[in-house]
């Protein structure tokens, strides 16, 4: 089948966060399981180009706003063809969403840019069966579609996919914008685009598209509750079922027995160099090897945010280092949750380390060398660092939520469903007591480092999805 994907960010070419790494992964595997798969991006200041990409359509009229001529590039990456729209007065910008810590005031005018202009990628440079749209910001062509070209017979039998990736983000703008973006007033009612008296595009999406998603099995049952559906719980009960499939992971770039960044490769068949990996990361950020390779090593690659935890950690610190562990935690977020850590390394030199800021390789050499991976989330759609772990040997230690929930199981770590600082302490005492018998503990690396998340089999989920959707 034709399948044409829309998002707002996809690598190698432009990231902020996951959702690019789907956009970048999952095209390729169902390009490479014989499925014709395009991708509809915007054009950004920053994308990045292996090479130059190549005029594809030239001044395709998008009648948003004061309306806009706009031209559609093309590259391919692995096999898969991306369309980038090209418009300077929206795309041409230092950033994605925002700049200096606000977003753009006119994001519902850029990304009604890239949804209609990937109608016109539609009608004139792909024709799709089925269309696949990825949040809020390409929530608008699932609407333009049902609304403006309910009679052009490019898309007649056409079904659209729309993937909720985060449901905390979700597009709300004031209700002057339904007009500004080309859409009729009627349609600003609370059974489609109205949300206590705003426009919200991520429930336009949910209310014209033919099909609903989430990222995992667990995010699709929560959302649909009071507790984690940010207000759209009951609509997504009304419009469902929600489908949920786990992201997976690049195992190219993932996977100890031939990382580039770290200090000693291993496999699960060899484990003998994940002490040497240790030894490194442990020396890299000032902690001394000497006494810290006999204590458990904890580590979290995280952005410093409520929804990640961070006041869980906040609430216990001082009973954690009370145990006989070291913490080496990167990430950067919050200002009062890097003064929090870094204030832990000052009171604990011997066995907290903090790095703020982003550092890739330095985020390997952490799965490589800790013990542990803590991440315990509020709510995590899927997460992608517990799996990392998981093909690390790195124990992971995790609040029983979303994605969370669904990939880790005990026999290749510890959970634990209270949103309380108790409940992490009591499942990290279960972790550091099975930690003391090594002959077991090595079994459960072993069986998490055999855990399968690679793209592959989360392509065969989505092509059944899509079947279903197209057959029904």
């Amino acid at each position: 089948m034709n399948i044409l994907m829309v998002a707002s960010e996809a690598t190698p070419f432009a990231k902020t966060g996951g959702l690019a790494d789907v956009l970048g992964a999952l095209p390729a595997a169902l390009q490479s399981a014989g499925e014709q798969t395009a991708v509809v991006i915007p054009g950004y200041r920053q994308n990045q180009y292996d090479g130059e990409p190549r005029i594809a359509y030239r001044s395709l009229w998008v009648p948003i706003g004061p309306g806009y001529l706009v031209d559609i590039y093309q590259a391919s990456e692995r096999g898969v063809t991306f369309y980038f729209v090209d418009c300077p007065p929206l795309f041409d910008r230092d950033g994605i969403y925002g700049s200096g810590g606000s977003d753009f005031a006119d994001n519902h005018l850029r990304f009604a840019v890239l949804s209609m202009a990937a109608v016109g990628v539609a009608r004139y440079l792909f024709r799709p069966q089925l269309i696949h749209v990825h949040d809020w910001q390409a929530a608008l062509a699932a609407i333009y579609i049902r609304q403006h070209f309910g009679n052009d017979p490019t898309f007649s039998g056409v079904k659209v996919l729309f993937t909720i990736h985060n449901l905390g983000y979700q597009g709300i703008f004031g209700p002057e914008a339904v007009q500004q973006i080309g859409l009729d007033r009627r349609l600003f009612n609370p059974e489609q685009l109205e949300f206590y008296g705003k426009l919200n595009l991520l429930k336009g999406g949910i209310a014209f598209s033919d099909a609903i998603s989430t990222v995992s099995k667990g995010y699709a049952r929560e959302i649909q509750t009071p507790e984690y559906g940010f207000g759209l719980d009951g609509f997504l009960r009304k419009h469902g079922p929600i489908y949920g499939i786990v992201n997976g992971v690049d195992y190219v770039e993932w996977d100890p027995e031939h990382d580039p960044h770290i200090a000693r490769n291993y496999s699960a068949n060899d484990l003998s160099g994940k002490r040497e990996c240790k030894r490194t990361v442990l020396e890299e950020v000032g902690l001394r090897a000497d006494a810290g390779l006999e204590r458990p090593l904890i580590g979290m690659v995280t952005r410093f945010a409520a929804q990640k935890g961070i006041d869980l950690i906040a609430e216990v610190a001082s009973r954690l280092l009370e145990r006989d562990i070291c913490l080496a935690v990167l990430g950067s977020g919050d200002p009062p949750y890097e003064s929090m850590f870094q204030r832990l390394a000052q009171a604990y030199p011997d066995r907290v380390a903090v790095r703020i800021g982003y550092d890739n390789a330095l985020s390997h050499r952490i799965e490589a060398g800790a013990d542990m991976f803590l991440m315990p989330s509020r709510y995590e759609p899927c997460g992608l660092s517990q799996i990392y772990s998981l093909r690390y040997g790195t124990v992971p230690v995790v609040r029983a939520t979303g994605g969370l929930d669904d990939t880790i199981d005990e026999d290749t770590g510890f959970k634990f469903r209270d949103y309380s600082g108790d409940a992490l302490l009591e499942a990290l005492g279960l972790a550091l007591e099975a930690y003391r018998d090594r002959v077991h503990w090595a079994a459960m690396m072993r069986r998490g480092m055999r855990k399968d998340f690679s793209w592959g089999a989360v392509a065969g989920e989505y092509l059944a999805l899509y079947r279903r959707l197209l057959e029904g």
